[in-house]
C-alpha cells in the first residue's frame, strides 16, 4: 500500500491542482506582467490573514496530470508560469519545471520556504511567515523577498529575513490587504528611511482581476 499521499502523487507527475488561469502578476518585482498561474492545493503554514484559505486542504483537489497543465500553460502567449499555493514546496516540482522549461516557459514560484524547494526555477519569490519560518537553504536562492506586514512589529521580522538573503535579492514590504489603510503610512515612511526596500501592492485586487 502506497503511503504519504501516494508518494506525493507519483513523484510530482500529478499535483493537487486548485486552479490555473492566465492573468497579470499582481505583486512584487514582476507586477503587471502577464503570466500563467498554477495554484497547488495544500498548506499547513496557517496564516490567519491568508486570502486563499480554501487552498489549505489538498484533499479537496483531485490530482491532475502535470503534462496537461503544461499543455494548458503553453497555449498562452506569455511564456511564463507562476507556481503558487497553498504551499507548492510540499510537493516535488522537478517534473513540472523540467516539462515547462522544455516548452520554453520561464518558471517562477512563490513559497514561504517552510519546506525544501525542489525544481529548476528562473525566479524564486520567498515570502516568509513567522508561523513556520523558512528553511535556511532557501535564503541564498531567493531572487525576491516579499514580507507581508500586518502591524509595525512585523518590520523587525522583515529585517531579520533580509539579513539572510543574497545582496542581489530584491526586497519588498507588502501591506496585508485588510490592514493596508492602517499600515500604509508606516510603510511609506519606513521605505523612505530604508530605501533598500520597496513597497509591493496587491494590484490585482485594485484591478479586479484574478
Amino acid at each position: 500500500m502506497e503511503t504519504r499521499e501516494d508518494e506525493l502523487l507519483e513523484g510530482g507527475k500529478k499535483l493537487p491542482l486548485m486552479e490555473e488561469f492566465y492573468t497579470l502578476q499582481g505583486e512584487g518585482f514582476h507586477m503587471g506582467r502577464a503570466a500563467y498561474f498554477i495554484r497547488v492545493g495544500g498548506c499547513d503554514v496557517g496564516c490567519s490573514w491568508c486570502d486563499s484559505k480554501e487552498s489549505w486542504n489538498a484533499a479537496l483537489f483531485p490530482p491532475v496530470a502535470v503534462e496537461q497543465v503544461v499543455r494548458n500553460a503553453a497555449f498562452h502567449p506569455a511564456k511564463t508560469v507562476v507556481v503558487t499555493g497553498g504551499e507548492p514546496s510540499m510537493y516535488p516540482l522537478d517534473f513540472l519545471t523540467q516539462s515547462l522549461q522544455r516548452e520554453g516557459i520561464k518558471t517562477m514560484v512563490e513559497t514561504s520556504g517552510a519546506y525544501p524547494l525542489s525544481g529548476s526555477w528562473d525566479w524564486i519569490c520567498l515570502s516568509p511567515k513567522k508561523y513556520m519560518p523558512p528553511q535556511k537553504a532557501i535564503y541564498q536562492r531567493a531572487n525576491e523577498l516579499k514580507v507581508i506586514i500586518q502591524h509595525p512589529g512585523d518590520l523587525e521580522w522583515a529585517e531579520r529575513n533580509a539579513a539572510l538573503v543574497s545582496i542581489s535579492c530584491q526586497l519588498f514590504l507588502q501591506p496585508e490587504w485588510s490592514k493596508s489603510g492602517e499600515i500604509m503610512e508606516v510603510l511609506t515612511q519606513y521605505v523612505m528611511d530604508n530605501p533598500k526596500w520597496r513597497i509591493s501592492l496587491q494590484s490585482h485586487k485594485y484591478m479586479r482581476i484574478p
